[in-house]
């Protein structure tokens, strides 16, 4: 090339996977609706008009991103196909292992197929819900070695709690090196997965009912109570303000004298739900020193809560990004207080047990009461509640035994 000619610019060869990293990234810490074209452009270097010539929409780029990491999971497991002589407890700590560090390595795009994954079309929902059953199925096969009593049921949501133990921590940003990330992931999954269910009515109360609040609450909690349940089954971006008018039966005129937008009910739901976690918690620990009973009480407190309101633990978690930033602030820093106080209650009744640890330990029982539609979509009794409660017992004492 002579001095007078201009460089030529050849494109990236891996530039198809910097655009995949990018849009994963993007959406999973913005979220779906919140990106734009442009967004993910900038994040890769190139111009939007760059960006539509490698794929024709934002939806195509949330789709990839979304089933390329379901197929990463079916890809980083894929080794157990092929290992039916093995030993099935190395199976099973490989598979666990396997899937620990592909969550690490994608922690900031890993929240994608937790929480937007809702906005996949059919035929793509259909697609990845296959993905996580292939993941699911193949844990379940050491595990049913393993434990040749379990029932498929009881299989079916130890392993899935297990990933939910494991995709925690795409919830929360809490800091901690990633050995120790890995190693308390590995520890939690493999006791979850060698938990002791309990049999049958083992504790004596009853599922809590949901609760129903109407007009005769006073419209503030009935405003509250509809938005969050229209904000569950649409979605927010999918529900104005005319919509929550409607569901309560006034004028949408009427609804924008009491609140200025949706964002400001958003951030009112998330803050009942914050205050009241923090009440019951302080309550908890003001009835009893001992760290294991008060650890009981406060996850019996939680337990109501979520039982009583099921929609609100949800929406806590999947509209996050929607919450006006002087009001996440104030959360986060209830949060924060939160959690360590459970936490400082795990290290006290775990001595071996560092902090940063305890609040990974708390992001993973908290997340199964998340999930808890998940892994009982076809029973919700007080059995269940009883196993999700058990389950939450083991991820943060670590006792997959009873007695």
């Amino acid at each position: 090339m002579s001095d007078g000619e201009p460089a030529v610019r050849r494109r990236p060869k891996d530039r198809k996977a910097q655009i995949a990293r990018a849009s994963a990234d993007a959406f999973g810490s913005q979220g779906y609706h919140a990106v734009s074209m442009e967004d993910i452009a900038a994040r890769v270097g190139i111009t939007p008009a760059a960006l539509y010539r490698h794929s024709p929409s934002k939806y195509d780029l949330f789709r990839d991103a979304v089933l390329g990491l379901g197929q990463m999971l079916v890809d980083v497991t894929a080794f157990a196909d092929n290992s039916d002589d093995a030993d099935p407890a190395m199976t099973l700590r490989a598979l666990t292992t396997a899937l620990v560090d592909a969550t690490i390595a994608n922690r900031a795009a890993g929240g994608l197929y937790r929480w937007e994954a809702r906005y996949l079309k059919d035929d793509d929902r259909v697609t990845l819900v296959h993905q996580l059953k292939v993941v699911n199925q193949r844990m379940q096969r050491p595990l049913l070695t393993l434990r040749p009593k379990l029932s498929s049921s009881q299989a079916w949501t130890l392993s899935s709690a297990a990933l939910t133990v494991i995709g925690s921590i795409t919830d929360h940003s809490n800091q901690l090196a990633a050995g120790d990330i890995r190693t308390a992931l590995c520890a939690m999954a493999a006791d979850v997965m060698a938990a002791e269910l309990p049999a049958g009515r083992r504790r004596a109360a009853p599922r809590p009912e949901p609760i129903v609040v109407g007009a005769e609450a006073g419209m503030y909690e009935h405003v509250l109570f509809e938005s969050v349940r229209l904000f569950y089954e649409n979605g927010y971006r999918n529900t104005g303000m005319e919509d929550i008018a409607s569901a309560v039966g006034i004028q949408a005129s009427g609804l924008y004298r009491s609140f200025p937008g949706k964002a400001d009910i958003l951030a009112l739901a998330y803050r009942r739900a914050a205050d009241q976690h923090s009440s019951d918690t302080a309550a908890a620990l003001s009835r009893t020193a001992d760290p294991e009973a008060a650890l009981d009480e406060v996850i019996d407190e939680y337990l109501g809560r979520v039982m009583e309101w099921p929609d609100l633990p949800y929406v806590y978690f999947t509209e996050r990004h929607n919450v006006p930033p002087a009001d996440l602030r104030v959360l986060e820093t209830i949060e924060s207080s939160t959690t360590d106080a459970w936490a400082r209650l795990v290290t006290a009744a775990r001595p071996e047990m560092k902090i940063g640890a305890a609040r990974y330990a708390v992001g993973a029982a908290l997340a199964l009461t998340v999930d808890f539609r998940r892994l009982f979509a076809r029973e919700s009794g007080p059995e269940s509640v009883a196993t999700i409660r058990r389950l939450m017992e083991v991820t943060l004492l670590g006792r997959p035994t009873v007695g």
